[in-house]
């Protein structure tokens, strides 16, 4: 690693120390890492910029086909997903809060959002889950009706007469084998990374109740004991003039959920950070972003106004990942990558993972130059919905049966 390499590792990991501008972090070490490849600095992906304009048609024509205004595209965040099947189960999560107020609307909202979020690293192409409905569901969709329906029942909340919320009490005891029921997993049924999706719960329920920042965020309010939902209230409090900053709600999550994440490395952050051997300290915070998307609707429909959106970055995972190496953007150095089975803290994943966010900022210049829009009018939350997401699943489905994605990554369900 060069001197000006290593600087800029050592400077990522000071920012991450703090949390403070976690999304520039981000940005700014993709885009070290983008520049590498430019220059064929990289060991295990060649950059194919030329192949990037049809990347941006066919981000263009779903746009077109599934939203002729561009401004009626909502943002890429998981409450997309529960409306899996034509189902409205948002305006039925609005039936069965319809009794509280305001606050505790908010707060039911937020307890979904970060349970479901968390539960949404990448199922496996072998699960599948039936609603109670008799409707069945896969991958994002599935573990998203699966939560909700979780949710619903109570499975959350440490007290039977209040159902819909998530506390402390309950996730901090949450084991495999009752996640396992509510997600229909058996021997015929298997879920991805079904232990470890349990421990990130039972941590986040001890992060609530202890004093670790839990107080902050999460601490006892007028609704009853300590959970997720008073992270509402704790964003409420923080606005400024009525709005706040993606990137504080960014940073809000990091501080809050941090100690959540498991520590794979002493001299790391926790969570969705990792070292390249050459590159040096490369932070994601996929699952942390895509919360962030998911925690801004909930604000704005309690009268926030969420500002500065495109501070956030893309998601580095496997649709929008897999959409660049299906289109040719990205060409592995060794074509038996594509076959094998890749570590997520691997060279080869980070090299990816940042060259994906690094190409979505591009890709969404070349959508609001077609389309003759500014990033206020058409931010990258957007572009990613209408978008490269469904552009990625698309794409992955024309190439393999069951539309599998194009890389192979062992995942302990805390990262994708």
């Amino acid at each position: 690693m060069s001197e000006g390499q290593r600087g800029q590792g050592e400077c990522a990991a000071s920012l991450l120390a703090s949390a403070t501008g976690a999304a520039e972090g981000v940005r700014a070490r993709c885009e070290d890492v983008f520049s590498e490849a430019c220059a064929g600095r990289i060991a295990h992906w060649t950059l194919h910029l030329a192949a990037l304009p049809a990347v941006v048609d066919r981000v263009v024509a779903l746009i077109a086909a599934t939203y002729p205004d561009p401004s009626a595209i909502p943002y890429h965040s998981r409450w997309r997903h529960f409306g899996a099947g034509g189902v409205d189960r948002v305006a039925e999560l609005d039936t069965l809060l319809s009794t509280g107020d305001e606050d505790e609307w908010l707060a039911a909202r937020i307890d979904l959002a970060v349970t479901s979020v968390l539960l949404d690293a990448g199922a496996g192409p072998g699960w599948s889950y039936r609603d109670a409905n008799g409707r069945t569901y896969v991958r994002s969709e599935g573990l998203a009706v699966a939560s909700y329906e979780m949710f619903l029942a109570g499975a959350f909340s440490s007290d039977s007469g209040a159902p819909y919320r998530a506390d402390a009490r309950a996730l901090a005891t949450l084991d495999a084998g009752r996640l396992a029921q509510g997600f229909q997993v058996t021997a015929q049924n298997p879920l991805v990374g079904l232990e470890g999706r349990a421990a990130l719960l039972r941590r986040l329920g001890e992060t609530i109740r202890d004093a670790r920042g839990g107080t902050v965020y999460f601490g006892e309010g007028r609704h009853g004991p300590a959970r997720i939902g008073h992270l509402g209230g704790y964003l409420r409090r923080s606005a400024r003039d009525g709005s706040v900053s993606a990137a504080a709600v960014l940073d809000a999550v990091i501080g809050a959920f941090g100690p959540i994440w498991p520590v794979r490395d002493a001299s790391l952050s926790p969570g969705d950070v990792w070292a390249h051997s050459r590159l040096g300290v490369i932070p994601f915070h996929k699952l942390s972003q895509w919360l962030t998307y998911s925690l801004c609707e909930p604000l704005e429909w309690a009268g926030l106004a969420v500002v500065d959106l495109d501070r956030l970055t893309g998601l580095a995972e496997y649709r929008n990942g897999g959409l660049f190496v299906d289109a040719g953007v990205l060409v592995p150095a060794r074509a038996e990558s594509l076959d094998e089975e890749h570590a997520v803290g691997s060279d080869l994943v980070i090299e990816w993972r940042a060259l994906t966010i690094a190409l979505l900022d591009r890709v969404a210049d070349g959508v609001r130059a077609r389309l003759k829009l500014s990033a206020e009018a058409l931010p990258l939350a957007r572009v990613l919905e209408g978008g490269t997401w469904k552009a990625g699943r698309a794409i992955a489905a024309e190439k393999r049966a069951g539309g599998a994605p194009p890389l192979r990554i062992a995942s302990d369900g805390t990262v994708f």
